[in-house]
């Protein structure tokens, strides 16, 4: 075993021994992202020479299964840094972004996302030019880690039906109202609700623009959302012990790592389908102590529930409505 994959394990050992008290907590504490970062994680698909891990998608999704096996809460908040760490290792990102390159890398600057502006639909937040920059007005209903985060990426709707990326800090600031969530689960993610009301952004501070596409979302960025459910799987499935749902878990995962754009999202259903019918399967082994709050049975059946709801697009809540039988195949 690698000293990676011992100091991983050590983590998730630590992780797990903490997960009830996160769970019970207002936020995830800070010693879980330092620990993180002290392993490199903060930069795991950086290229090496620019001091990252230089892990492959599969590679990385590995890990995020493992971490969320033992804190979800943690795992979640960590991998809204992605998009912030893909932006400034772009070869095309601008001097701004660059200069930040090293610190986001190492995790002394972290990133979450507000992606309002490329979701499908109707424009939940939208930005507009002015001489000295942009305006941003609307509302980001789910930003999670703030507190914890640096930066926040910014996906705002701009004219001409495009999509405008921009770089803001995660701090209090003119016309921005922050309205905390509470959640059935996950609460430590320190989630909220944010309104902006002119929020100015300064010119400098794009980080890209292109054509709004509701349908273009990267097959990448699901697939590591779907470790999620495979780590609430995996958890259940070593809590049980040896069991069918075994090599359930194994074909959900090979299903996610071969989906294409077309598949990912009947993929994605799966695993979260899984993952929720092995914390039933879990409370069931466990018995009327499942009921107690904050026992591990009845938190990891909180915790699926949430996932089926996470990162979701219609292509997957039709696919997950379809597995649950409440809707024809097509």
């Amino acid at each position: 075993m690698s000293d990676f994959a011992k100091d991983l394990d050590s983590i998730c050992e630590r992780f797990t021994n903490d997960a009830r008290a996160v769970d019970q907590s207002d936020s995830v504490p800070t010693n879980h992202f330092e620990e993180l970062a002290t392993l490199g994680l903060y930069g795991a698909f950086a290229p090496i020479d620019e001091g990252g891990l230089g892990r492959s998608l599969q590679e990385l999704c590995a890990v995020v299964e493992q971490l969320a096996s033992s804190c979800l809460a943690t795992t979640f908040v960590w991998i809204q840094h992605f998009r912030l760490l893909a932006s400034v290792i772009d070869q095309h990102a601008p001097r701004f972004l660059l200069d930040l390159k090293d610190k986001v890398i190492r995790g002394e600057n972290r990133g979450g996302v507000a992606l309002g502006g490329q979701l499908p639909g109707p424009a939940k937040l939208i930005a507009t030019p002015t001489d000295a920059g942009w305006t941003l007005d609307g509302e980001a209903p789910w930003v999670s880690g703030w507190g914890i985060i640096d930066y926040l990426f910014v996906a705002a709707r701009g004219p001409e039906d495009t999509v405008v990326r921009l770089l803001l800090p995660a701090t209090d600031q003119d016309g921005l109202i922050v309205s905390r969530h509470e959640l059935s689960a996950l609460n430590a993610t320190a989630t909220v609700r944010l309104d902006f009301s002119s929020v100015e952004v300064a010119g400098d501070r794009v980080i890209g623009r292109s054509a709004y596409d509701p349908t273009r979302e990267a097959p990448e960025g699901l697939r590591v959302n779907g470790s999620l459910a495979l780590g609430v799987a995996r958890r259940c499935c070593e809590l049980l012990g040896p069991t069918l749902l075994d090599g359930e878990l194994q074909s959900r995962r090979a299903e996610l790592d071969d989906a294409t754009g077309e598949t990912m999202p009947l993929a994605r259903a799966r695993a979260c389908e899984l993952a929720v019918r092995a914390s039933h399967a879990l409370a069931v082994q466990r018995g009327s102590s499942s009921v107690l709050d904050g026992g591990i049975a009845e938190r990891t059946a909180r915790e699926a529930a949430l996932l089926l709801t996470f990162g979701s697009r219609p292509s997957i809540r039709q696919a997950l409505l379809e597995e649950f039988g409440a809707l024809e195949r097509p």
